[in-house]
């Protein structure tokens, strides 16, 4: 009988220590991280293969797609980002926000909702290269630093993040930059916000461009925006043919496409039809360095090609003002 009640007590307090964690509310959608050889796990089973997790934080699970990333919709983004404000809206105590999801894309995904969730309040996103239960996985170490991540005070108000391989970066300037290798993550110019050592996770800057920018209540469906790459002797058919109600031209490094392509940009812009310049290289602003004549283009600054689409689309929510939109690309 003693025995009982020794191990009774032992057992309540390890349950009242896990009361006292904090709240993390882990909200999946798919991806490499939650697969495996055999077939797709759901986040509760990933979280439940992680058994450290239980000294982190208390984890509430809920599934709102299961899909690889190359298969996320615009929808999807809706339905994800919705689904987080309204958990920070009603469940006071959650901490934070851990969106599991597949590479490819999660890198779009966490832009949209660092534009798009209104709080100030963690919202991480993790991901993994190698499935879950293979050699060298690296699921179960990225799930356990997001959690870490979510539940540190200094995460909070710097939008969403992305968080794998020991680092912490910005949703807005991080890109997947190798195919299959951990390492793929990099935030480009300007670097990493933060670490996630054994013994602390640790932030070394803040950024500084703003998020939670757009509200979602009375939108049903974002404008369509194509990406338009440019290559040697490219002659603007695809600019010409295209029926989108925006337009991202992913330039040559210095921000320009070929003359063809600026003859066709010119056509569409006067039509009403607003065109963003990035450039393919990956690395650095573009500007507008033509002294001669000005062309009539929104400037995308430092985001990457896919991330401009995302920003455009949002912002034609708002307005198809051309100084608007440049005044929107450098604000966020």
């Amino acid at each position: 009988m003693k025995a009982l009640a020794v191990a009774a007590a032992f057992f309540a307090t390890i349950a009242a220590a896990q009361d006292r964690l904090p709240l993390v509310k882990v909200v999946a959608t798919g991806g490499t991280i939650a697969n495996t050889p055999s077939g797709r796990l759901n986040a509760a089973e990933v979280a439940d293969a992680v058994p450290v997790l239980k000294k982190v934080a208390r984890l509430e699970v809920e599934e709102v797609i299961r899909v690889g990333s190359s298969s996320i919709t615009l929808d999807n983004w809706l339905t994800l980002a919705r689904r987080i404000n309204e958990i920070f809206a009603r469940e006071s105590e959650v901490k934070g926000v851990v969106v599991t999801h597949g590479s490819n894309t999660v890198e779009e995904t966490g832009y949209f909702l660092s534009l798009t969730v209104k709080s100030d309040k963690p919202v991480v996103l993790t991901a993994a290269q190698r499935q879950f239960t293979t050699l060298s996985s690296d699921s179960p170490k990225n799930f356990l630093q997001a959690v870490r991540v979510a539940v540190s005070d200094e995460a909070r108000g710097k939008g969403a993040l992305i968080v794998a391989n020991d680092l912490i970066h910005a949703a807005r300037d991080v890109t997947k930059s190798i195919s299959y290798r951990v390492e793929t993550y990099d935030s480009r110019d300007l670097g990493v916000l933060g670490l996630v050592d054994e013994d602390r996770v640790s932030f070394y800057r803040t950024p500084t461009r703003r998020g939670s920018a757009f509200a979602l209540e009375k939108i049903s469906k974002l404008p369509r925006v194509e990406i338009i790459y440019t290559y040697a002797d490219a002659d603007g058919a695809f600019i010409d043919a295209s029926k989108a109600d925006g337009l991202v031209i992913a330039g040559f490094p210095t921000g320009s496409g070929t003359p063809a392509m600026d003859e066709a940009v010119k056509r569409v812009v006067a039509k009403g039809i607003p065109v963003v310049m990035t450039h393919r290289g990956g690395m650095g602003r573009v500007t507008d360095t033509r002294t001669k004549e000005a062309r009539p283009l929104i400037w995308g600054d430092n985001l990457t090609p896919q991330k401009a689409r995302i920003l455009l689309m949002l912002a034609l929510t708002r307005t198809r003002n051309a100084a608007e939109l440049q005044k929107i690309f450098e604000t966020y």
